[in-house]
């Protein structure tokens, strides 16, 4: 098995200035600190009134998701160093307490802020007849059906507890939803505290029907229709008080060494995981005292953060109201383009890539090209064996069902299926039970170490040799994301990446070690060194007045070694664009410490997802001759070292002009979109779209949805090409 590579000190990378005057602090961005600004980012696009108003609905759930699950795992982990007596610090030089502390401050401005931008949505919404916890404000009919729904929906499902000496306290769900009540009762006036857990499968809300209401849309949180309906449950007892609330709970999972059998532990893990310790508390600010004194002390909340609120709790729960059927409140739908490429060689995709490689650009190119190169693989007589790396597949069949087929028509199948794909174990252990059963080879890869490349493998029987054809991804084999994430499709029949897809492969379920690699670099092995090394070619061009550039855009930069590089990279004169939708512990444009380093975020309506990584080679950037890469792995220490990642060079020429010409130049140039990160005070400002490309500013994503892809167009682009792009820098 490999060993772990281990990045340089900041001393040792630091050859073109001194780093060791300057503080953590002064060099670093704290990483949960900078997580939460981009979630601030996103929740900001819930305020943009350029977007319909579903849309912005949208936002601010999922700001609210997001924050549950930095809640679950970040947060969690962070607990759990501080029950333990860990000392050691962050990239920033911080403590876990101290984190904790910092991070508690941003969370309730977050959750203030959702709960804000919450109120300033509900009255945009009544205008368009949309009406969430309107209850009050409705006609008897409506209310008549409600509590007809109570009785025979919701009442049959609940089982009111009694918090008393003679009962045990109940245990409550991860992200389950609570209500406790304060009683009388009537024949004696003793008192009495009863809690009432809300069963996941309801819904979070319950519509009124349009046969009640006519085409007023009103939305009830459960919770409330509990609260409200609380007396049918109680008979004999007057209430006197009653407050709902929510818990969040530790889901991440420390994976074993010497477990024996992953699935199995797996399935247990996923088991302790939803009795994980309570890492937050949400209450309403009305709950009742004395309840809320003795929910603090059965939930045992050491370390917890516990949060009142005037609104509503489980903000990730107003996903859905925004599917509505509204679709004058929603984005114009679109429909991704079908590469022309392939349809020019009649649906068969071996003879497009054959003839010359091909990049698809989803989510504007649909990702059926690639289920259906995998169909055709399987279809194919001349195919004798498919390799498949499955991160995360969702919850839709399309792959697995392609891989099935393959297996019974008799090719040879292996499946790398991650169970470690956090929150995705439970789905990935049952595609991997069915792609068993269907006689595909599955290997669940390393105990210590996560399978992130984006590979798929098939050799073709071709004129009495085996052709290996490939398709390398910055995405997930996962049809419902590959709609809404921007990501990197990269198919090729290049026998020297072949070669080395099937070393990934043996390094992967064998453990066999490759002792070279023609053109890809894969982690832990070599992929860090690799980016180090074409930093550092940059450097010496810009030591020797040479035009010397780096541009790479990615989710997240949180590793020292790479950070340290840029910083000397730019100490020595090169030129640094980085677009980093995400964790950048990055701070650019520090006088004598990266002035050359520029940060932006892009976040839009769709989520920008793929990885690329552009180097200058010396001539200006963009350059027809400059390294371009495209990769499964961000510059994080865990993708660098404790994953298997790939790095892929993108050598042919039409491939080369659009990742580099036109994905990444059209990032760096959006300005609607955009935010540029201020290197001494980590906050970000949006970018004026005044200053963009031209009047009214730029938007990548409209751009690449009307217009199209320059390797997938084929013979298409002879009538339409594509609009050239020019750098302009965003101004600061």
């Amino acid at each position: 098995m490999a060993s772990t590579p281990q990045p340089p000190s900041a001393d040792a990378t630091n050859a073109g200035g001194d780093l060791s005057q300057l503080s953590a602090e002064e060099r670093y961005f704290n990483r949960e600190l900078s997580w939460l600004a981009f979630n601030d980012r996103v929740l900001e696009e819930a305020n943009n009134a350029n977007y319909p108003l579903l849309e912005r609905l949208r936002f601010l759930s999922i700001s609210g998701s997001n924050l549950d699950e930095f809640m679950m795992i970040r947060v969690a982990g962070l607990a759990g160093q501080v029950r333990s007596g860990v000392t050691q610090t962050s990239i920033d030089g911080r403590t876990p307490k101290q984190q904790l502390a910092a991070i508690g401050t941003k969370v309730r401005e977050l959750e203030a802020k959702q709960q804000a931008t919450l109120a300033r949505l509900q009255p945009l919404l009544e205008d368009e007849g949309i009406h969430l916890a309107g209850e009050d404000r409705i006609e008897e009919d409506a209310h008549r059906w409600l509590r007809d729904y109570f009785v025979n929906h919701i009442m049959p499902v609940l089982t009111p507890q009694a918090l008393d000496p003679a009962h045990p306290f109940p245990f409550v769900a991860n992200g389950g939803i609570g209500a406790l009540f304060n009683l009388t009762r009537n024949s004696d006036s003793s008192q009495l505290v009863e809690m009432v857990l809300i069963p996941g499968a309801l819904p979070r809300f319950v519509r009124i029907p349009e046969e009640v209401l006519g085409d007023e849309a009103i939305y009830v949180p459960v919770e409330r229709l509990v609260c409200r309906y609380a007396k049918l449950l109680f008979p004999g007892f007057t209430i006197v008080g009653d407050g709902v609330f929510r818990i969040l709970r530790d889901s991440d999972m420390e994976i074993e060494e010497e477990a024996e059998d992953l699935v199995r532990f797996f399935r247990s893990a996923i088991q302790r995981r939803r009795r994980g310790q309570v890492i937050m508390l949400e209450i309403d600010d009305s709950f009742d005292p004395e309840a809320e004194e003795l929910l603090r002390d059965k939930l045992e909340l050491e370390q917890a953060f516990v949060t009142k609120t005037t609104g509503m709790i489980g903000i990730s729960g107003l996903s859905q109201v925004v599917d509505e059927d509204r679709h004058d409140l929603k984005f114009t739908p679109y429909s991704p383009r079908y590469p022309e490429r392939i349809l020019e060689h009649d649906g068969d995709a071996f003879a497009a890539i054959s003839a010359k490689d091909i990049i698809i650009h989803h989510p504007y190119e649909s990702f059926e090209v690639v289920v259906d190169f995998l169909r055709q693989a399987a279809a194919d007589p001349k195919v004798i064996s498919i390799k498949q790396a499955l991160y995360r597949a969702g919850n839709q069949p399309t792959v697995i069902n392609a891989l099935i087929e393959a297996a019974e028509a008799g090719k040879s199948v292996t499946a790398v299926v991650e169970l470690k794909a956090r929150f995705d174990e439970e789905q990935n252990l049952k595609w991997a039970g069915e792609l068993e059963r269907a006689g595909v080879q599955v290997i669940y890869g390393f105990i210590d170490m996560k399978t992130h490349a984006k590979v798929s493998m098939v050799v073709r029987q071709e004129e009495g040799r085996a052709r290996t054809y490939c398709h390398f991804g910055t995405g997930n084999y996962h049809p419902v994301t590959a709609k809404i994430y921007t990501d990197l499709s990269y198919f090729t029949a290049d026998p020297a990446l072949g070669r080395d897809a099937a070393k990934l492969f043996n390094f992967v379920t064998g453990y066999v070690e490759p002792q070279s690699m023609e053109r890809l670099a894969i982690s832990p092995l070599n992929l860090y060194e690799r980016i180090i090394a074409d930093i550092d070619h940059e450097i010496a061009l810009a030591r020797a007045d040479k035009p010397a550039a780096i541009w790479a855009k990615m989710n997240s930069i949180t590793e020292q070694g790479v950070i340290d590089k840029l910083y000397e990279a730019s100490q020595a004169g090169v030129e640094i664009m980085l677009v980093v939708r995400g964790i950048c512990c990055l701070r650019p444009g520090v006088p004598g410490l990266s002035d050359n380093i520029t940060v932006k975020s892009v976040i839009g309506r769709f989520l920008e997802h793929s990885r690329i990584y552009a180097f200058g080679n010396g001539e200006p950037m963009p350059s027809n001759t400059a390294k371009v890469y495209i990769s499964s792995a961000d510059m994080m220490e865990r993708n660098l070292h404790r994953r298997v990642e790939s790095l892929v060079p993108i050598q042919t020429d039409t491939v080369h002009d659009q990742v580099l010409d036109q994905v990444l130049l059209a990032n760096l140039i959006d300005t609607q979109q955009s935010w540029l990160l201020d290197g001494e005070t980590g906050d970000y400002q949006r970018v004026a779209p005044a200053d963009g490309l031209e009047r009214g500013g730029f938007n990548c994503h409209e751009y690449f949805m009307t217009n199209p892809s320059l390797s997938g167009r084929g013979e298409a682009l002879k009538e339409s090409g594509v609009p050239k792009l020019t750098l302009r820098k965003p101004a600061s």
